[in-house]
């Protein structure tokens, strides 16, 4: 949704086999041709002398504290660079990623596109020689040097889609991800409860909300994405950690039948039937549930980190956030990564000035001016932590399981149509259309069907 959210391309590039073989920027080979890829020496970086440029940025930084810090970026890229206008398209993730294969595709592309990691998003993109390879420009920003090689690996891959986690860079991220627990201090006070430390007292609390009659878990779910980021953290009290690294970044190995991964699923599909996910969670939209657990409805809202800043404008300091309990291993996982990175199209007008711009709002000084606004920057996290309130839970949690436990991947990461298949097998699961068993079969065949062939 990004952030984090899950959606897959797959859709958006359906009917366009013909015009992306054909795209700007492809060769038409049968390898999906690659994006041009300019050596580290042969990378301009003396933007000021490029001369008048509108420069065309498409993002989904809408959110309030989002838009805030990349508003206020914009503001000082323009002022560095008085030669450069920028033409800001700002959508919701859902709108942006329904047009991004077409616009890839067009003849009207952005300079600067955020494009979820994905196999289904970028891995596609990339395949289709659709994305610059931003691997020279990397070299002369000294970009490898500021991103840690984990951090860069979530936007790597092979030129042929295929292999994620390694090959060329085709995207860099201002942001770092965690999905965790937010509570309302003042619930578990009525309740007598204290935040919870193990799963059990996770579990225990869900059924002390009930009993007391309020909604335990918040949980919007029309677009079906947001269940993943329920799941995820769930599924890690019941699945090694390394088990999960293994089915969300598709490689082959692991088996979404075993069962401990039956049990996650169970424990999912008891919280929908049980009504601890609410009355209806997958008849609510995501950005309906989360103002309704500010305004009171819910003790638990477990979610992505980037909704820390607008919750908190409105519950004060009865917000606050943690870390999943430690899971499987005894130590802690959880679901994260990077925010949705910034992408050069490879038929972009101003590729020079389009990584210069993208160099700038992921460097030192605006990583300090995205924790300024309500971010939480993927760098200098622990030092740009504030003093109190909800971001310095949040910033502290993701330091810490980025740091010395286990980061989970996004699922949707898996293969090209697991966001699609995972979205709604886990829809269904909730809304008791189909149970732990049939969920499992239909994730292992989608992940089976891909990592065996890939």
């Amino acid at each position: 949704m990004r952030r984090r959210h899950f959606l897959s391309a797959g859709a958006a590039l359906s009917g366009l086999g013909l015009l992306a073989a054909c795209a700007p920027g492809s060769d038409g080979g049968d390898d999906g041709g690659e994006a041009p890829a300019p050596a580290a020496d042969e990378v301009d970086t003396d933007i000021a002398a490029l001369g008048d440029i509108t420069l065309k940025v498409w993002d989904q930084e809408v959110r309030g504290a989002q838009n805030d810090a990349i508003e206020a970026l914009i503001g000082s890229f323009e002022e560095k660079y008085p030669n450069v206008t920028i033409d800001r398209n700002s959508q919701s993730f859902d709108d942006l990623q329904q047009q991004t294969g077409l616009a890839l595709s067009g003849n009207d592309v952005p300079d600067v596109l955020q494009v979820n990691n994905a196999r289904g998003d970028m891995g596609t993109f990339v395949a289709d020689g659709l994305l610059t390879d931003l691997t020279g420009y990397a070299e002369a920003y000294g970009w490898k040097d500021r991103f840690t090689p984990s951090v860069l690996g979530k936007m790597s891959y092979s030129s042929d889609g295929v292999t994620f986690g390694e090959g060329s860079l085709y995207g860099l991220a201002q942001t770092g991800e965690v999905c965790g627990i937010y509570y309302s201090q003042k619930k578990l006070d009525a309740l007598g409860l204290a935040a919870p430390t193990t799963w059990d007292e996770v579990f225990s609390l869900v059924e002390a909300a009930a009993a007391a009659d309020e909604q335990p878990i918040m949980l919007g779910n029309l677009d079906q994405w947001p269940a993943l980021h329920v799941f995820g953290p769930l599924q890690a009290n019941f699945v090694p950690a390394e088990t999960i690294v293994t089915l969300g970044m598709g490689n082959s190995g692991a088996d979404w039948t075993t069962d401990d991964n039956l049990a996650a699923l169970t424990q999912l599909a008891e919280w929908g039937a049980s009504g601890a996910l609410g009355d209806s969670p997958n008849g609510l939209a995501y950005d309906d549930a989360w103002p309704l657990f500010t305004e009171g409805t819910g003790v638990l809202l477990i979610g992505g980190s980037w909704l820390g800043p607008d919750m908190e404008a409105v519950m004060g300091e009865d917000l606050r956030f943690m870390a999943p309990p430690a899971g499987a291993d005894g130590k802690v996982a959880t679901t994260g990564g990077t925010g949705i990175p910034f992408s050069v199209p490879s038929a972009a007008a101003n590729p020079a000035a389009a990584a210069a711009f993208i160099d700038f709002i992921t460097s030192d000084d605006a990583m300090a001016m995205i924790a300024e606004n309500g971010g939480m920057p993927v760098n200098r996290t622990a030092e740009l932590a504030p003093e109190s309130g909800v971001n310095k839970d949040i910033y502290e949690a993701f330091d810490a399981v980025s740091t010395e436990r286990t980061l989970l991947p996004y699922l949707d990461y898996a293969t090209p149509t697991f966001a699609d298949t995972a979205g709604a097998t886990l829809q269904e699961l909730i809304g008791g259309q189909t149970d732990a068993a049939g969920a499992a079969g239909a994730l292992q065949e989608d992940y089976a069907g891909f990592s065996e062939s890939s």
